[in-house]
């Protein structure tokens, strides 16, 4: 992302182009995976790469609402220019899946208040906010575990991962397969509790993709390792 900011281009131009760019396959394709918009990923980021960064247009594009808008805004934002409040307002109005995992991924995790945010929303009533708790907590698993209770985070997955909403039961899955691939002392437990829970044992993986299932996912990164 450049580091040059201007103010040229209004939220009304940036909507407007992303308008003429709605394709109804797109957005068939999109809407399959609960994204409300019709723009070609590849277009949207040509748009953001177009506009380069522009902290306070992110800002307007965020408050128009429209997901697409807000894709954009991401891509064009300064993380580390949002207050920690504003961003946890930004994370309880993210409710569209995509817009949800770049505001964690490509935001949240390049903040300063990264790990207050994680803690903050870890044990949210809300099933989306506690979702992004968990996975910056894989990041720390897999990157800087120091600190975190790991057997603790298992006995959590253990008890909640089965009966637990779609999105958080995926990141909570992300966690365990975290801990069994990054930490060999806990790897076996990690494997049980997959093979015991069957969290996504059936989801549907297209040829040449890992499956999300905890036991093969672990086994099968912690194989590529081995042969690196």
């Amino acid at each position: 992302m450049a580091a040059t900011e201007t103010t040229a281009t209004t939220v009304d131009e940036v909507l407007a182009q992303l308008a003429a760019l709605e394709d109804p396959k797109a957005r068939a394709v999109n809407e399959k995976h609960g994204d409300d918009h019709g723009v070609n990923l590849s277009k949207l980021r040509a748009v953001a790469k177009q506009l380069k960064t522009q902290q306070e247009l992110a800002r307007e594009l965020w408050s128009t609402g429209d997901t697409a808008a807000r894709l954009v805004a991401l891509l064009i934002c300064r993380p580390k220019a949002f207050e920690r409040g504003e961003l946890d307002t930004m994370l309880r109005e993210a409710r569209v899946p995509k817009v949800h995992d770049w505001f964690v991924n490509y935001v949240v995790r390049k903040s300063p208040h990264a790990e207050e945010l994680r803690l903050l929303w870890f044990a949210d009533p809300d099933p989306v906010v506690a979702s992004a708790g968990w996975a910056l907590t894989s990041e720390r698993v897999s990157k800087s575990p120091d600190g975190l209770d790991l057997p603790g985070l298992l006995d959590t997955i253990e008890a909640e991962m089965k009966d637990a909403p779609d999105r958080l039961q995926w990141a909570m899955n992300n966690c365990l397969a975290q801990i069994g691939i990054s930490h060999p002392g806990l790897r076996a437990r990690a494997i049980s509790i997959g093979e015991r829970l069957e969290v996504l044992k059936d989801y549907p993986t297209p040829p040449n993709c890992t499956s999300p299932y905890a036991p093969i996912w672990i086994t099968e990164i912690v194989r590529r390792q081995q042969e690196d």
